[in-house]
């Protein structure tokens, strides 16, 4: 590795500290304890797009961290950067995801407002270092400081908040307790598993709108980044056919954005000239990047990807028809906690105001899986509210 990646040995250790493996790395114990844990198992049933039920070949919030993960350590591998620790961020950077996704999130969001408001890159640190409670000498999974920085701010600083912004009520608690340092960047290997998040969906958002049927082949082939590769597959395979064709063109268009990424971040590299793991966080701005001429045919999908599919009417009907499901279960819990599991009982029960009660209700309800929140509400309503509009 080189003198600018995050070594194991130099590592900040852990809040509770505890003896070494003999075989194991502090990061690949990191990365082994967040693949063990309760909420990284529930990702296989939570939305990326489309909602679980949909059908069994779209992804997941648990396939699409799989394949950030492959993403980062292809990328850290390249720049001679700590694999284990990025694979560990990545594994880790949707844990906080409520059910159907963004949707779900803000619907949490907003019935959290008097509350402190709900974040899932908050609650990803909060379940790491609190809610998954399966060790006898901690809470949480106890991982080391640098997974937990690359957690919390691995799309970048904290501090200073933007104008009208506000810092997430629990990460802000977390770290008064134990400082994150949210005013600098985070490691390379944590960039690394930003932008790897963005690669992996960008790819995948667009494979799966096609299988889908919201948008076509062609239509995808006029975007700036896609259209070479749709040119190269047909000048190599003349004649392939439809699903070969989109395969190996999207395969290109992955492999167009890792090496963008590899490239530049390493001339970046290579200017600043970085002696160290915090040289890096002190830099001011980041050090994995993509080009400009890569980020400018990005923002392009992105506006597609926007337009075509994450506001298609079949998108936008099942998304209401879930907000409703969370709307309808969180005021439930709130007025009957009782509702909630025996294991949760004793939390509710030491509550010591109406705020405390909703933090452990959103908790829950972000916990579920899709299948689980639709379950939980026609249990408590009598509704199905994925057909009783149709």
């Amino acid at each position: 590795m080189e003198i600018y990646a995050c070594i194991p040995q130099q590592s900040r250790g852990r809040r509770v500290p505890e003896e070494e493996s003999a075989f194991r790395s502090c990061f690949q114990r990191d990365r082994d304890r967040i693949i063990h844990s309760s909420a990284f198992r529930r990702l296989k049933h939570k939305t990326q797009v489309f909602v679980e039920h949909e059908g069994d070949f779209y992804r997941t919030r648990l396939t699409h961290s799989i394949e950030v993960a492959q993403v980062a350590r292809t990328m850290c591998g390249a720049l001679g950067l700590n694999t284990d620790l990025t694979e560990a961020v990545a594994l880790a950077h949707d844990l906080g995801h409520t059910p159907f996704g963004h949707t779900g999130e803000d619907a949490l969001h907003a019935l959290m407002a008097p509350y402190g408001g709900f974040d899932h890159n908050a609650q990803a640190l909060r379940i790491v270092t609190s809610l998954e409670c399966h060790y006898a000498e901690f809470d949480g999974l106890n991982l080391t400081w640098d997974t937990l920085e690359g957690i919390a701010k691995h799309n970048g600083p904290l501090l200073p908040l933007a104008p009208g912004k506000a810092l997430p009520v629990t990460l802000a608690e977390y770290n008064a307790r134990h400082d994150l340092e949210l005013h600098t960047h985070a490691s390379a290997e944590a960039q690394v598993a930003a932008l790897s998040d963005d690669i992996a969906y960008n790819n995948h958002d667009l494979q799966d709108g096609l299988r889908a049927g919201l948008f076509s082949e062609d239509e995808i082939a006029e975007l700036a980044l896609i259209g070479p590769a749709y040119v190269e597959v047909d000048r190599l395979y003349p004649g392939l056919d439809s699903y070969r064709r989109r395969h190996e063109a999207l395969r290109r268009v992955f492999g167009y954005m890792v090496s963008d990424v590899i490239d530049t971040s390493r001339a970046r590299i290579d200017a600043a000239a970085p002696d160290s793991a915090d040289a890096i966080r002190h830099l001011g701005r980041p050090i994995i990047a993509f080009s400009d001429e890569m980020w400018a045919m990005l923002r392009e999908i992105r506006h597609f990807l926007f337009t075509r599919m994450y506001r298609a009417p079949s998108v936008m009907q099942v998304r209401a028809m879930v907000t409703q499901a969370v709307e309808e279960l969180f005021p439930l819990y709130m007025d009957d906690p009782a509702q909630l599991p025996q294991r949760w009982q004793p939390e509710i029960a030491a509550c010591v105001d109406k705020a405390a009660l909703a933090r452990i209700v959103a908790d829950y309800i972000a916990g579920m899986t899709d299948r689980y929140a639709l379950q939980a509400h026609a249990r408590l309503t009598g509704k199905d509210v994925l057909h009783e509009r149709h």
